[in-house]
């Protein structure tokens, strides 16, 4: 599977090394340094060289890297660096240069048999990690022997996620619904792309080994087979945790789980119909001669009037010869932003139902050469709260334990959008109409004076 792992800081000098198999020598190292840290234009987090390739994931200062010449599924490889990246932030806080030279033997101890073993990754779960690798102080003999009973049970048992001893005195169950939604509309209003990625985001502070049910809408389609259904939520794809047992979801829709303790990823989905929009985006830029631009942008809510959305803020493109913004809103502040050629209007807080306008005059420099604008999207970023863009709903949440206690059950549903939800922009050309309106009069003249 993976031959050689390794991680290089910025310079490209190597912080980790560990090689799995005899196929690859320490110097494949320099082949990464080369082709990849030393070069600026590499923008794939696949480099392929002969029979070699390299996987690669950026996080802060750092490259956390995969070597193999075996065909292996590049998801799977992406998978581990990811989860070795969330088990080194459990561990030792922030993943950098300098946690890495700290911890440098927690690491090694990490990546040496206990989260890969022979190239193949093996068991990635936080917390059963840290029962038996800990930078705590060495534990007296009898705790140790306690504790590695409990590592047994807990790593060779049917639910390695989970210790059967966990107790709360306030038993709870957190679920955050959060979808980021995608759009891409066309100047005259339609749709060219609209999708949403979600995930259920669970934290569970639950006593004992608890089951949990967990029902999603009744209306629920998955099967590509069964799409077109009225007034159905239509996922595309989903992935689930380990803990969901996938069999009871497929015959009833239900997922039945024993919950990690803490904070997990329940399930991630993706949906491409029936996409709900919170916001509608109306512009309308004017092109003055070639010395001014007018804009008027109208910001339109489509949710309950119970609901709000926050945090907005609208990025509209000016021209790059723009000299002076003069802007007027009725809601929220609008600024103009040189160096990036924006006008960024923020709105703190939006109600449903309501609408807000912007109106603004852009001066433009005369240029000896004309200057085609591209006319790049408005951007806008929200954030809508109690709002699913794809409908999805949480119809129940069960918590069963031996013990029979009862458990406080909390569900939040989160909709947002950041750089991700786009408006073409088209723009009218005021002289231009002048120049066509003023020789049409003129052939008038002109076919008066020959007719005399």
């Amino acid at each position: 599977m993976i031959s050689a792992f390794f991680i290089f800081n910025q310079k490209g000098e190597v912080l980790i090394s560990r090689l799995y198999r005899t196929d690859f020598k320490r110097s494949i190292a320099d082949v990464f340094r080369i082709q990849v840290v030393s070069n600026s234009d590499v923008r794939s987090p696949i480099i392929t060289l002969g029979s070699t390739s390299f996987f690669h994931v950026r996080v802060a200062n750092l490259y956390v890297v995969c070597v193999t010449k075996m065909n292996v599924n590049a998801a799977l490889v992406f998978e581990y660096c990811y989860k070795f990246i969330a088990i080194a932030k459990s561990y030792f806080g922030k993943v950098d240069e300098e946690s890495i030279k700290n911890n440098f033997v927690l690491v090694y101890e990490l990546i040496d048999a206990e989260i890969i073993d022979f190239g193949f990754p093996q068991n990635c779960e936080i917390d059963t990690l840290k029962t038996y690798i800990t930078t705590e102080s060495i534990m007296s003999s009898a705790s140790v022997a306690e504790q590695s009973s409990k590592i047994t049970l807990q790593a060779t048992g049917a639910t390695s996620w989970r210790r059967g001893d966990v107790k709360y005195k306030k038993n709870e169950a957190f679920v955050d619904v959060v979808e980021t939604i995608n759009l891409n509309m066309s100047a005259k209003g339609t749709v060219l792309r609209a999708d949403v990625d979600g995930h259920i985001q669970m934290r569970a502070y639950l006593s004992g080994t608890p089951e949990c049910k967990f029902g999603l809408n009744d209306k629920l389609v998955i099967d590509k087979s069964e799409h077109g259904i009225a007034n159905a939520v239509e996922l595309d794809d989903c992935r689930f945790h380990q803990c969901v047992r996938l069999h009871d979801f497929d015959a009833t829709r239900t997922i039945s789980f024993v919950p990690p303790d803490g904070e997990f990823e329940l399930m991630r989905y993706r949906s491409t119909s029936n996409v709900n929009l919170p916001l509608k985006v109306i512009p309308i830029v004017t092109e003055i001669g070639t010395t001014r631009i007018s804009y008027t942008v109208t910001v339109k809510t489509t949710f309950n009037s119970k609901l709000s959305a926050t945090n907005v803020v609208v990025r509209i493109p000016t021209p790059l010869n723009t000299t002076t913004v003069d802007s007027q809103v009725g809601t929220g502040k609008a600024k103009y932003v040189p160096a990036e050629n924006v006008v960024v209007w923020k709105i703190a807080r939006i109600q449903g139902g309501q609408e807000c306008t912007f109106n603004a005059t852009a001066d433009l420099a005369s240029t000896t050469t004309r200057q085609v604008w591209a006319r790049p999207p408005i951007d806008v970023d929200f954030q809508v709260l109690m709002f699913t863009a794809s409908g999805l709903v949480v119809r129940f949440l069960k918590v069963f334990e031996k013990s029979g206690y009862n458990s406080i059950k909390w569900v939040r549903y989160l909709t947002k959008a950041s750089g991700s939800y786009q408006i073409r922009v088209s723009a009218r050309h005021r002289f231009l109409l002048f120049v066509t309106s003023f020789a049409r009069s003129l052939c008038f003249v002109v076919t008066d004076r020959f007719s005399f």
